[in-house]
């Protein structure tokens, strides 16, 4: 009699941490093949990591070798501490954060979220950044051990294993929380007060680090940095320099410390990134106008543009609108100016100090606020405001594909684009040309302040014309808008670093010639910068518009995403 056989199936095995690292490695692997353009972002990208790291090591070193405990403790507390606040906001803000293994592919799988999470945070140890952040804090090691020996050392050791852990956790966790957040319209309102919140706490600290600095009060500076050590910012970094100091019962403390808030941040990413591999959030249907007119033509127009001819040039302004103020992505980069709005004029005016021109001393440095001074921070912001439309192509994608078939010219597509992006952004430039002048207590600097700005944003709007026909890459195809392919921070990076410069040296006149002028004569800057940036928006509209027009085919294969 014949009995049936059923083969004995292999047991699944179990999904780990390593098969995260190896999938993440096996998908860089593919992604450099046949990119020389992306080799050699990586290639730079690791270089420059690799230089910055060095910079720090040598910072975190110094005091263990120049036989200095107090420094070594101050180093500590408020160099780690601003690593893992650097961790924390230049996601944000500037970086993003390398999405090669995308939360959202997994969301089919049957994967437990501890198994996700512990794999994805394993994969996001695997990159350029935690490599020059663990080559920094090594030198937090080696000035233990000379000060300490090899009990110092150790702990050090197993600090700063646990503040790059703490650092890379962090990072992740705010940026998926603020992504589930922006997707929402119905929040994205508070996220924007809470980055603003933010910002506006930058001011303070800087005066506070400047009056300290300014008094030499070391006593008070190892006040501070005993404080920052019991925080989880500069726990992982002074455990080691109390064993130095004879308080041996305080490493494991901070270092229990430590543990816990990594643990604390890995369980607050969990939970948001289910929101993150589910998709976007729906806000509800949409509430019709009252007295607004009907049919679908005028239902495309937002309030903000409703007075615009409906045209080609008004539908293009329209469908820019919509996505500025819809798409995530796009919407945390106008968080984002705003927060630089906020920051970098106070910064800049209110951190004491300043310089003014006088016809017997030249630049002649004073206590009090200085019109020069504020023309520069104008023209930062201004050049900051634009540097955002540097990649702007890219935040389309494939769907730039449907103005290459319809046949957009290219001067009219550039205008149309900066006029969307205009209505939102000039409001903000305004207040702030408005609000510094008037905290300086010097209300007769507005034209100067609004005439810088309006250049240098102008002009930024020009140079980035440019810089998006020729330069563009592509953006992952997921819901987080901070997320970033590989090789993309770099392009970035060096994508802003020479918007900034071209912008900076286009605007610069406006700046002299505010310098040579004084009293009411500084109401004629607001007019002349106004035109010439104006003037400048236009030009490079014209010209980049050309270039455009040639380029489009290769500009759509460059913004699409590989999938």
């Amino acid at each position: 009699m014949a009995v049936a056989v059923t083969p004995d199936h292999p047991a699944a095995r179990s999904v780990s941490a390593q098969h995260f690292v190896r999938l993440k490695l096996r998908v860089l692997g593919n992604g450099f093949r046949g990119q020389a353009r992306r080799i050699v972002l990586f290639v730079f990208g690791l270089l420059a990591g690799l230089w910055a790291g060095a910079g720090g090591f040598l910072l975190f070193a110094a005091p263990g070798m120049l036989d200095e405990p107090r420094y070594a403790m101050m180093a500590a507390a408020f160099g780690g501490g601003l690593l893992v606040f650097g961790w924390l906001v230049l996601p944000l803000v500037f970086f993003g954060v390398d999405e090669t293994l995308d939360p959202a592919r997994f969301a089919l799988l049957p994967l437990s979220r501890r198994t996700l999470v512990t794999g994805l945070f394993a994969a996001a140890l695997i990159s350029v950044p935690a490599l020059a952040a663990l080559l920094a804090v090594s030198g937090l090691v080696l000035s233990a051990a000379a000060l300490g020996g090899p009990v110092a050392a150790l702990v050090a050791l197993v600090g700063a294993a646990g503040g790059l852990l703490l650092c890379v956790a962090a990072s992740r966790a705010v940026t998926s929380a603020f992504a589930t957040m922006l997707r929402s319209r119905r929040v994205r309102d508070l996220a924007a007060v809470l980055l603003a919140v933010v910002a506006a706490l930058f001011g303070p600290l800087q005066l506070a680090a400047t009056a300290a600095l300014r008094e030499t009060d070391w006593d008070r500076l190892t006040g501070a940095a005993t404080v920052v050590g019991w925080t989880p910012f500069g726990a992982p970094w002074t455990a080691a320099f109390d064993v130095v100091d004879g308080r041996a019962w305080a490493a494991p403390v901070k270092l229990l410390i430590t543990a816990a808030s990594v643990g604390l941040v890995l369980w607050w990413w969990s939970r948001s990134l289910e929101s993150a591999m589910v998709g976007a959030a729906s806000s509800g249907p949409a509430k019709a106008r009252r007295g607004a007119p009907t049919g679908a033509v005028a239902e495309f127009f937002p309030r903000v543009v409703g007075r615009l001819r409906r045209d080609r040039f008004g539908a293009l302004v329209a469908r820019e609108c919509r996505y500025w103020w819809r798409d995530a992505r796009r919407r945390a980069n106008l968080i984002s100016i705003a927060v630089v709005g906020v920051f970098v004029p106070v910064m800049v005016n209110l951190g004491g100090g300043g310089f003014r021109m006088s016809s017997e001393e030249g630049f002649a440095a004073t206590g009090d606020p200085s019109p020069i001074l504020v023309g520069v921070s104008m023209l930062f912001v201004g050049v900051l405001a634009s540097v955002t439309t540097a990649n702007q192509f890219g935040f389309d994608g494939s769907a730039y594909a449907a103005n290459v078939v319809a046949g957009v010219p290219g001067r009219l597509e550039l205008r149309a684009r900066m006029t969307a992006f205009s209505l939102y952004v000039v409001p903000l430039l305004a207040v702030v040309s408005v609000l510094i002048p008037v905290v300086l207590g010097e209300p007769g600097w507005i034209g100067m302040a609004g005439g810088t700005l309006l250049a240098a944003y102008g002009c930024g709007l020009a140079v980035n014309s440019f810089i998006s026909v020729l330069a563009s890459y592509s953006l992952p195809e997921t819901s987080n808008p901070f997320a970033m392919n590989t090789g993309a921070g770099v392009a970035r990076s060096l994508l802003v670093l020479l918007s900034m410069v071209v912008t900076a040296v286009a605007a610069l006149p406006m700046v002299v010639a505010a310098a040579f002028l004084d009293g009411g004569w500084l109401w004629l800057v607001l007019p002349v910068g106004v035109a010439y940036g104006l003037g400048a928006a236009l030009l490079g509209a014209y010209l980049a518009g050309d270039v455009l027009d040639r380029r489009q085919p290769e500009l759509l294969a460059t913004v699409t995403p590989r999938r």
